[in-house]
């Protein structure tokens, strides 16, 4: 699967009942959080924007906070550049709404205020920003942590810098690294399963989905539910339907 511009995620993309038919995905291994997170060690997730976080691996949050686990959120942007043509959310005023929605949806998944950290690297620049990217990383990740980032190959400039910066820092560090899709799931084919990275779902419980669903609703700014509403949000139904699943998606690098 090649990784896509910007302009190639727009539109419905790949429906959720297409994936939901894949065997490979439906079969891939189950990993329970003790594999992904061996006792002792600190969850660190690396999102490019207030939400990717969320929609990634929420559900693994929510449960390693539920296990007493340490857990370390560091956002790259605030996504402040999501609609640079609405009168109304422009990037100052979107900035702070997000932040705030993502301090409420964090809250939901039971994270106290310390496991959260806002870089503010600049939405859409972060491919230009790796050198930073890496330093910021460096001093925030300890000896044996786990880190997850968005996919390598996720179609999205920002998303894949952030793969890039994580895993230059893990490697480094001798740390683990899974990276999770976010717009590969809007571009890619169900049937071309991805190669070379081991595959592993996480299945989420009953309650884990209801906070993680609760945890999305928290980007109003997103999902269309702000006032004033944008015209066309960046999270609309069908692009949700992908994370509201009873499994998150991890690929071990």
């Amino acid at each position: 699967m090649d990784a896509l511009s910007p302009r190639q995620i727009e539109g419905e993309g790949t429906a959720e009942r297409e994936w939901q038919a894949a065997e490979w995905l439906a079969q891939a291994p189950v990993a329970a959080m003790d594999e992904l997170l061996p006792a002792q060690t600190r969850l660190v997730v690396v999102s490019p924007h207030p939400d990717d976080e969320v929609l990634g691996c929420g559900g693994l949050i929510h449960d390693a906070l539920a296990a007493g686990r340490r857990v370390l959120v560091i956002t790259l942007t605030e996504g402040e550049r999501a609609y640079p043509d609405d009168p109304y959310w422009q990037p100052e005023r979107l900035a702070r709404a997000r932040r705030r929605e993502l301090r409420q949806a964090i809250d939901l998944l039971g994270a106290p205020g310390e496991s959260l950290v806002h870089l503010a690297l600049g939405d859409g620049q972060l491919a230009q920003r790796q050198e930073r990217i890496v330093r910021a990383l460096q001093g925030l990740c300890e000896p044996g942590d786990v880190v997850f980032s968005t996919w390598s190959r996720d179609g999205h400039p920002d998303h894949e810098a952030a793969a890039a910066a994580t895993a230059e820092v893990a490697a480094a560090l001798s740390l683990v690294h899974y990276e999770y899709p976010i717009w590969g799931w809007h571009w890619a084919q169900p049937d071309a399963e991805p190669s070379g990275p081991h595959i592993r779902r996480y299945l989420l419980g009953p309650a884990c989905r209801e906070r993680k669903a609760a945890a999305l609703r928290c980007f109003a700014t997103q999902t269309g539910a702000a006032s004033p509403a944008v015209a066309t949000p960046v999270l609309p139904p069908s692009v949700l339907a992908r994370f509201y699943r009873p499994f998150e998606v991890f690929l071990r690098v």
